[in-house]
């Protein structure tokens, strides 16, 4: 098979190390480790990159654009991008990607930590007998969580398992997020409000939004005015979403019983008033200080990079071609599988394209029109010598002739959400269909009219041929004698006669492995696709 291009990635910042090992391991990208080097010379190293993987350290300002002239996409490795400035990088066609999801457990446990310290008081008796060896018992009365109200504000990734957690201690959930659907909370067994007033009167407040115009001081000195006496605040999230001002002189007033804060308007906050208080508990923002989730932040980066480098998928971007506020959570994974089934067929099709059609049923077909976008960006960007993103992919195609076509079927009767895309091509046309399970998990459930189901993911070997005994032997000596390891085998039948073998393989597979497969007696086709 033939070469594929090398792209370059620059790692700006420190990762996991299983992170690099991804990068170094993948035979089409080119590693740039830069997390030493000093931040006026990186300017010139990523004048070529790819992709660029950042952390806090490294500022996405305007001289760092300027540098990045061949830049595709950043992945900004955690969950914040307050240092990058995303409409600069959408002028230039940059995709801003973040990884929202790595430290979800780390920052949840963390939120819980606070909680039962605030409620508790642990660091302060834990001082009061190590450091100061007074033993004391009768000081140290605290209150239990049993029972009492707790408010989560922003009912997400973080929140909703916080909540999950709390309702283990037979506490009482009220949940306030206007983005989400009231049966995402109410299926818990817990309350659901549209009314801000009745998370001011809980027990215990939690917030768990990000931090944007709409949040920044969403608890302020009228909301905690409103609040019950000796209520307890806990923000895990982003610093400022509680006004800080307005925090102190609560908890200085004891309004405020307890706060438990991870997070400041301004860190490092050595000097911050917050701290000569006594009644809060403080972290220097260890929301995702755990080794599980620097790992994951690690290998999610990488992922995440060398997809956007191969134009594969641009997970969890930023600066999206449709305003987010107006599209429920879970528009945006189906987005990102259009992307990948889109790449998908135009390996499979390997011609020039001149058409692409996404179709859509179900709860996803009224999004089918920015899906298509998605698409043609995974399907343009395997042959496309120019940059393919969500900023130029409709002017792009224009460009080169090719029509993209959206279309809102009827509902599916057997997935809540149906996504098909057909690619048209000089030599013919590969129509793939995916959805979403409930359990997030992707997954293709149709190729060219065979019914299968299949990961979207991996090495991914697709063998048509005629419906006759003794094809999967064959197909699997002929891979283990060329020591290709199988990982996942699919088959289906259609009605003329003709059967598809989905094989998802461990390690790439060369061109001589494809070509004796090719050659085998039943064989009408054999196509091989990376994912």
């Amino acid at each position: 098979m033939p070469s594929r291009k090398k792209h370059t990635i620059v790692v700006c910042d420190h990762i996991h190390e299983a992170g690099l090992e991804m990068l170094r391991n993948d035979e089409n990208i080119n590693l740039i480790m830069a997390a030493d080097e000093d931040k006026v010379k990186l300017l010139d190293i990523i004048a070529g990159a790819d992709v660029a993987i950042t952390r806090s350290s490294t500022d996405v300002d305007t001289a760092f654009i300027a540098a990045a002239k061949n830049m595709k996409a950043i992945v900004r490795a955690g969950v914040g991008v307050d240092n990058v400035d995303i409409e600069g990088c959408s002028k230039e066609g940059i995709i801003v990607m973040n990884v929202p999801t790595a430290n979800t457990v780390a920052a949840v446990e963390l939120t819980m930590a606070h909680m039962l310290s605030c409620m508790r008081m642990f660091p302060y008796s834990h001082d009061h007998l190590k450091n100061q060896r007074i033993w004391k018992r009768e000081k140290w009365y605290g209150y239990e969580m049993k029972g009492k109200k707790l408010g989560v504000i922003g009912f997400g990734n973080i929140g909703s398992r916080v909540a999950i957690r709390a309702k283990s201690f037979e506490m009482d959930i009220i949940a306030y997020d206007p983005y989400v659907s009231p049966s995402k909370v109410t299926d818990l067994d817990m309350t659901y409000t549209k009314n801000f007033e009745d998370i001011l009167a809980c027990d215990i407040i939690t917030i768990h939004t990000p931090k944007n115009k709409e949040t920044l001081n969403m608890i302020d000195e009228e909301e905690i005015a409103k609040m019950k006496d000796g209520v307890v605040l806990v923000n895990c999230a982003r610093g400022g979403l509680y006004n800080e001002e307005a925090l102190y002189n609560g908890l200085k007033s004891k309004k405020i019983r307890f706060a438990g804060i991870d997070v400041f308007n301004k860190e490092p906050a050595t000097d911050h008033p917050l701290l000569d208080l006594d009644n809060i508990i403080v972290s220097p923002h260890l929301g995702a200080n755990t080794y599980e989730s620097q790992y994951n932040i690690g290998t999610q980066a990488a992922q995440n990079a060398i997809e956007a480098a191969k134009g594969i998928s641009f997970a969890h971007a930023m600066n999206l071609p449709i305003d987010e506020s107006k599209i429920p959570p879970f528009v945006k994974p189906f987005l990102e599988m259009g992307q990948k089934i889109g790449f998908l067929a135009s390996q499979i099709n390997q011609s020039q394209i001149v058409a692409i059609k996404v179709s859509g049923q179900g709860e996803i077909a009224k999004y089918v029109e920015s899906l298509s976008t998605f698409v043609a960006v995974g399907a343009m960007s395997e042959s496309s010598s120019d940059t393919i993103n969500y900023v130029n992919a409709e002017f792009v195609a224009k460009e080169k002739g090719i029509k993209i076509e959206s279309e809102e079927l009827s509902d599916s009767s057997v997935f809540k959400s149906l996504i098909t895309v057909k690619l048209t091509t000089s030599e013919g046309t590969t129509t793939i269909s995916a959805t979403i399970f409930d359990d997030g998990v992707k997954r293709i459930v149709a190729i060219d009219g065979f019914d299968i189901e299949v990961a979207l993911k991996g090495n991914m070997i697709l063998f048509k041929n005629s419906d006759v005994p003794g094809v999967i032997g064959s197909i699997g000596s002929t891979l283990a004698k060329n020591n290709v390891n199988i990982a996942d085998f699919s088959l289906a039948r259609n009605q003329d006669s003709e059967a598809l073998a989905v094989i998802l393989v461990d390690d790439g597979v060369d061109e001589k492995t494809l070509q004796e497969l090719s050659e085998l007696d039943a064989c009408l086709s054999v196509d091989y696709a990376r994912i």
